[in-house]
């Protein structure tokens, strides 16, 4: 099922209040995948705060935010970042979540095809990258999805809200594969 009644929009023209909102509504959706987010989101001073960080960090080209907008009802549904960039290695990290109500609709998944061209093509990245959660089946679909290799398991490496180290999934996409299956 394909929902095209959406837009992305870039930090720049989102409000810390309707950020909370999207947040606070999927609270327990995105609980075990995003808890540095929910933290900082917790309240809508934390969430001002976090947008005002998130903007600065883009305008020194350390990290780029993307939110997919329901066109007909104004509302977020969604939030992507490019983080984790490093421009001596030309690599970059994607985190990525949707609206619990929009899942399964083809947002996350076109949302990832036009960051990824953002990332090559604009940032001159050589490589994408996913870390995902062994049990977040639909992000490991996605990346598959977009022809990314799973590299391999890295064991211990993210905390999650309940505080315990979890092993994630890694996967990565080069240039060059892109380039491949752009054509």
């Amino acid at each position: 099922m394909s929902f095209t009644d959406w837009k992305i929009e870039t930090i720049n023209n989102i409000l810390p209040e309707e950020f909370y909102n999207l947040i606070e509504k999927n609270k327990n959706h995105i609980a075990k995948i995003f808890p540095v987010t929910l933290e900082n989101a917790a309240d809508l001073e934390k969430t001002k705060q976090f947008i005002a960080l998130n903007q600065d960090k883009e305008n020194h080209k350390e990290g780029y935010f993307f939110y997919p907008r329901d066109i007909n009802t104004n509302a977020l549904i969604g939030y992507l970042c490019i983080k984790s960039i490093d421009n001596q290695k030309a690599k970059c990290e994607l985190g990525y979540f949707v609206d619990e109500d929009y899942q399964g609709k083809g947002i996350i998944s076109k949302l990832v095809s036009e960051t990824l061209a953002f990332c090559f093509n604009t940032l001159k990245m050589n490589k994408v990258f996913i870390c995902t959660s062994k049990i977040n089946t639909a992000s490991q679909q996605i990346a598959l999805k977009h022809h990314f290799k799973q590299e391999g398991i890295l064991r211990e490496e993210f905390k999650s809200s309940e505080g315990t180290l979890e092993d994630v999934v890694y996967f990565g996409l080069l240039k060059s594969e892109y380039n491949t299956h752009e054509r």
